[in-house]
């Protein structure tokens, strides 16, 4: 069998905004994933159109497509002109567990949420000659999957391509957060067997990994016991966690011992009536400076997560989030509108509160306002977004963030890891543009490599964060 998987670019690959090295950063490791269940004798392909121009003038005998949200119209249209060619079209993805009645009228088979059980069922009915429309898992496992068939990833095209998934989904449920809705009709969390885990991480070369789980530190037994096994194989890696597990017991020394050097946190918002209606409980009476000083203490570069436009923000917001990040020496800080995506709870309300403004799918990319907003207008929301990474990215927050720091080290790091994220664009696209963004990895390896600290500073006392919130009110 002839099997193309195919993923589609998202709608910022239009866009002004659009950072070709931020779309070139990880391989489609979902679609590789799967891929693995095809059988030796299949002819299997994969192609991403951020890194690569699609050949659609094939006949293959099945084409895969993965739908996220803003690929969504673009991906229908790939899949409809396969179809009318006599394709056999499979489908599945975040967009098309949210609205499988949308995605179904564009597919042969769409396949609704993870695909480790429901797509090798798909694939055996499809041999057998009686795929079903539409397949859901009917057991949640990634325990003993196959694996993953990097031989068909381009490494050269992507700067990280070391990434991997040890666990699936997350332990908490933020009524905005996409991926609930993809976990919601079962297990929503769950992990690997850790030798495994440690077998795929000791297969991959060079030092620098990235794991894209939601949650790295979600199974705090798990996460120990795969930073035990880690220590001594020289890694360096990147992830995401949240403030209520960097705050709890050593888990986070002992990712830093394994090699810990960047991570994801999502802070959100430093309003509690915010974390409350969004129900972001975990973030609640936590110590954001404390969380903070405890990673830096430890050599950790933080990617800080912001959300603009919940409910009880107001035309300040942009501003103190803004100053707090740079006075707490945060190395990156990625910002959004919040957005109702289809299959969420936040969607579910404010289409009962009739406060939806568009369904047009391609502009609910969190850089798009498309609902009808509180405490500030739609436009005050657009301005003060854009506003807060134009102050946070300007040469000058990022000199003082960067000296913020302790010692000259952590210092330099910041300021080659902030500055060279942002403000050297031509060189990135110069990179992309003639395929050597890879050449560019040990750059990154060796960074990472030369910020370990100190030592943690443990959780105290701190009423940075109190004052912060009581300005929220």
């Amino acid at each position: 069998m002839k099997v193309k998987m195919i993923l589609p670019a998202l709608q910022e690959a239009e866009s002004p905004y659009w950072r070709p090295i931020k779309y070139s950063l990880f391989p489609p490791l979902g679609l590789a994933t799967l891929a693995a269940y095809f059988s030796d004798d299949d002819e299997v392909e994969i192609q991403d159109q951020h890194v690569e121009k699609l050949t659609l003038d094939d006949t293959p005998d099945l084409v895969c497509i993965q739908v996220y949200i803003t690929n969504a119209y673009r991906a229908y249209k790939i899949a409809d002109d396969y179809r009318q060619r006599g394709v056999y079209v499979a489908m599945g993805g975040l967009h098309v567990t949210s609205l499988p009645d949308e995605a179904a009228q564009h597919a042969d088979t769409i396949l609704l949420g993870p695909g480790e059980e429901a797509f090798p069922r798909f694939i055996s009915d499809l041999r057998a000659g009686n795929p079903q429309k539409r397949y859901v898992a009917t057991s949640r496992s990634i325990e003993n999957i196959p694996p993953v068939r990097r031989d068909l990833i381009k490494r050269d095209k992507y700067f990280v391509p070391n990434s991997l998934v040890v666990s699936r989904g997350c332990p908490h449920h933020c009524d905005f957060c996409y991926k609930d809705a993809f976990y919601g009709e079962g297990k929503s969390f769950y992990t690997r067997k850790v030798d495994d885990a440690l077998a795929e991480i000791d297969s991959l070369p060079g030092r620098h990994l990235y794991f894209l789980d939601d949650h790295l530190l979600g199974n705090p037994r798990f996460a120990s016991q795969l930073f035990e096994g880690m220590r001594g194989m020289d890694r360096v890696f990147q992830s995401a966690s949240t403030v209520a597990a960097v705050l709890n017991g050593d888990l986070i020394e002992k990712a830093a011992k394994a090699g810990l050097r960047s991570l994801f946190l999502g802070f959100e918002t430093f309003s509690p009536e915010n974390l409350r209606s969004s129900n972001k409980l975990q973030n609640l009476s936590k110590d954001y400076v404390a969380a903070v000083e405890r990673l830096h203490s430890l050599g950790v570069m933080i990617n800080g997560s912001f959300v603009f436009g919940l409910d009880h923000d107001d035309k300040d917001v942009f501003r103190r989030t803004v100053d707090w990040g740079i006075e707490h020496s945060i190395t990156t800080a990625t910002f959004h509108i919040l957005t109702p995506y289809p299959g969420t709870r936040l969607f579910q309300q404010m289409e009962r509160d009739g406060r939806i403004t568009s369904y047009d799918w391609s502009k609910y990319d969190t850089r798009t306002v498309v609902y009808k907003t509180l405490g500030l207008t739609a436009q005050e929301l657009k301005q003060g977004y854009d506003k807060a990474y134009r102050d946070f990215y300007s040469w000058n927050n990022i000199f003082k963030a960067s000296f913020g720091h302790d010692n000259l080290k952590q210092q330099l790091a910041h300021l080659f890891y902030m500055g060279g994220w942002k403000k050297f664009e031509p060189l990135w696209n110069f990179m992309i543009q003639y395929g050597n963004l890879n050449r560019m990895l040990p750059l990154l390896e060796n960074l990472l490599a030369h910020t370990k600290g100190q030592g943690a500073k443990k959780p105290g006392a701190n009423v940075e964060i109190e004052r912060l919130q009581k300005t929220t009110l």
